[in-house]
């Protein structure tokens, strides 16, 4: 079967570089966004999707759903890595913001339980399954897509945007959360309250797809060898199985922290250091909005002193506060923001230039499934297992333990920086 060649297709008219960078950073700020309320409004909406007679059960069951939504991330990286390459990157970006959108309405409007019963935890299943290989699809495309376009002195500051806009859907979604609960009655958010943020999630998705739809492919991309004159995908990656190994290596210690203290940090404080919830949210929020502030800083660093300097500061700066954070992080509120925004600070410096980083090490016809394969399944292990571990371990053999866990697998992500190339400022056009 042909497949039809899209690299010539683009729109007639060009779209300004602002324009380009809003449709990436709003479409993937909607994708995590619509991932992340999910377990915001989880307890609200357990009982409309599973048997209300048994509330805890039904919190519990939701939270399953919830985490069966990262078994498909790797499959969504997967496709979504392939098509971005094949079919260009325009086209994965708005696939993926599509289905993503399409979920989160079917999810908004999805009657009870008590109206169509195993039909709704049915379908929650399956709109879990579909936003999850949506998220897992996005970020290869969106990150590739931005790496190629920017300016190669500015790809460090510009490829920040990526986790800009992933933590500002996170926030989003958990300043939604205050104001809805804040503003409604508990009986009125569990009867239609928690749809409110799915459906809004459904329209900025469709929105975000519009806007991207008059995106041009990135000239790097369209100039490179045609996808039916290209050796074999997977023969490609096998190729360059040592930029994949580096891939993993550089993914372990940044996910492990990422998931620790940017997603399962509030969580933590309010079940187990018994923090009030609206007071832990709001240093959660508040700690986010200096760690997005500061990303872009550290990518423009890295622009001028290069991405290997940047990314050993991290990882290093990282594994050096874990157990002094542990005396940190008591009962209070301002001990949690403060807590935060330590961990945030060296964090911030490797997650701004991930995507220029990846990026750099893959040749063009491979440049997102290159990254996307081994990225995603090394989420889908130590993200999707991150917050269950802190828990867990915490309980069972203490913080320490967790800590010290945390300290191996950055050390293991030094050692891979080691072996990068330096790539500030190269050419994407250039073979590697």
């Amino acid at each position: 079967m042909t497949v039809t060649n899209t690299r010539d297709q683009h729109p007639g008219h060009t779209a300004t570089p602002k324009r380009h960078l809003a449709a990436i950073g709003l479409g993937h700020a909607i994708e995590w966004y619509d991932w992340g309320v999910y377990a915001v409004f989880a307890p609200f909406f357990a009982d409309q999707f599973f048997d209300a007679a048994d509330p805890t059960t039904a919190v519990l069951a939701s939270l399953a759903v919830f985490a069966v939504g990262f078994g498909a991330r790797p499959l969504g990286g997967i496709l979504f890595g392939v098509l971005a390459d094949r079919r260009g990157r325009r086209f994965a970006m708005m696939l993926a913001v599509g289905c993503m959108a399409a979920a989160s309405f079917v999810l908004g409007l999805t009657p009870s339980y008590h109206t169509i019963g195993l039909w709704a935890p049915i379908l929650l299943l399956v709109t879990r399954l579909v936003q999850g290989m949506a998220c897992g699809g996005e970020l290869p495309a969106a990150q590739t897509y931005l790496s190629e376009i920017a300016p190669p002195d500015r790809r460090g500051r510009w490829s920040s945007l990526i986790y800009v806009s992933s933590v500002l859907g996170n926030t989003t979604g958990i300043a939604l959360g205050l104001l809805l609960t804040s503003q409604l009655s508990t009986t009125a958010m569990h009867e239609w309250g928690w749809r409110v943020p799915f459906l809004l999630g459904g329209a900025f998705g469709l929105i975000t797809a519009y806007m991207r739809r008059v995106m041009e492919e990135p000239d790097v991309f369209r100039s490179s060898p045609e996808s039916s004159t290209a050796p074999s995908m997977l023969t490609t990656i096998y190729g360059h199985r040592r930029q994949v190994g580096q891939v993993v290596g550089l993914s372990i210690g940044f996910t492990v922290v990422y998931y620790t203290w940017v997603v399962a940090a509030p969580s933590y404080a309010i079940t187990t250091l018994h923090i009030g919830s609206t007071a832990a949210l709001t240093a959660a929020i508040c700690a986010a909005g200096v760690f997005m502030a500061t990303m872009p800083l550290w990518g423009a660093l890295s622009d001028r002193i290069g991405r290997k300097p940047v990314l050993l500061i991290s990882v290093l700066g990282s594994a050096a506060v874990q157990f002094p954070l542990q005396g940190l992080l008591q009962d209070t509120a301002w001990q949690l923001f403060l807590a935060l925004i330590i961990a945030m600070a060296p964090l911030a410096a490797g997650v701004s230039i991930l995507p220029a980083v990846y990026a750099e090490l893959f040749p063009t016809g491979i440049r997102s499934s290159g990254m996307a394969i081994p990225y995603s399944i090394t989420v889908a292990l130590f993200g999707g297992t991150a917050p269950y571990l802190l828990g867990w371990v915490s309980a069972h053999l203490g913080r320490s333990a967790f800590d010290g866990y945390v300290v191996v697998v950055l050390l293991i992500t030094a050692a891979t920086v080691l072996t990068l190339p330096e790539t500030r400022a190269s050419s994407l056009d250039e073979a590697h």
